[in-house]
C-alpha cells in the first residue's frame, strides 16, 4: 500500500570476541585496522545486509576484506556467522547487536559496538501489502510496531528505533 512503508528497527553491528574475559575491554578499530586475528567471521556481504555492514566497516577502517583471504570466514546470514563464533570453531565475528541480547544464549567474551558511522544503516522494515490492505488486524500490527511500548521492546534488544 502507498505510503505504508517504515522503518520500525535499526540494527546495530558488533565485533564478538569470544575467548576473552569479560573484564578486558576489546579495541575492535584496532583489531580490524591490523587484522591481527586469525580468522573473522561475516555474513556474506552479497545476501546480507550485515555483511554489506561489515564489509563497509572493515573498508572504512583501512582494512579491503578480500584482502584476507581465506582469514574471513563468510556465512550465508549473520546467524551463521554468529554461530561459528558461538560454537567456538571461530574467536572473532562481526554480528548483530540483538544476537548479544538474546536471553536465551549465554553470552561469552566481550563486544565492541561499531561505531554507526562506519557503514550503512541496517534498517528494518514494514510495508503493508494491497493484498491485505483491508485486513484491520495487519493494520493494527504495524500501529503496534509504531508505538512507544513496541519501540521500548525493540531498544532493549540492542536496536535503535527512528
Amino acid at each position: 500500500v502507498a505510503g505504508s512503508r517504515f522503518t520500525y528497527a535499526v540494527g546495530r553491528l558488533v565485533l564478538w570476541q569470544r575467548n576473552v574475559a569479560r573484564s578486558t575491554a576489546v579495541d575492535g578499530e584496532d583489531l580490524i585496522r591490523k587484522a591481527e586475528f586469525a580468522r573473522l567471521a561475516i555474513a556474506n556481504p552479497r545476501t546480507a545486509p550485515y555483511g554489506k555492514a561489515a564489509a563497509q566497516t572493515m573498508r572504512s577502517l583501512g582494512l579491503e576484506p578480500e584482502a584476507l583471504g581465506g582469514r574471513l570466514v563468510r556465512g550465508e546470514n549473520v546467524s551463521q556467522a554468529y554461530q561459528f563464533v558461538a560454537s567456538g570453531n571461530l574467536d572473532l565475528g562481526l554480528v548483530a547487536l540483538s544476537q548479544m541480547h538474546d536471553p536465551r544464549q549465554s553470552i561469552k567474551g566481550v563486544y565492541w559496538l561499531v561505531p554507526e558511522e562506519l557503514h550503512d544503516p541496517i534498517e528494518q522494515q514494514a510495508v503493508l501489502l494491497s493484498s491485505i490492505g483491508t485486513d484491520v488486524r495487519a493494520g493494527a500490527y504495524l500501529d503496534y510496531l509504531r508505538s512507544s511500548e513496541a519501540r521500548a521492546l525493540i531498544r532493549s534488544f540492542g536496536y535503535g528505533t527512528r
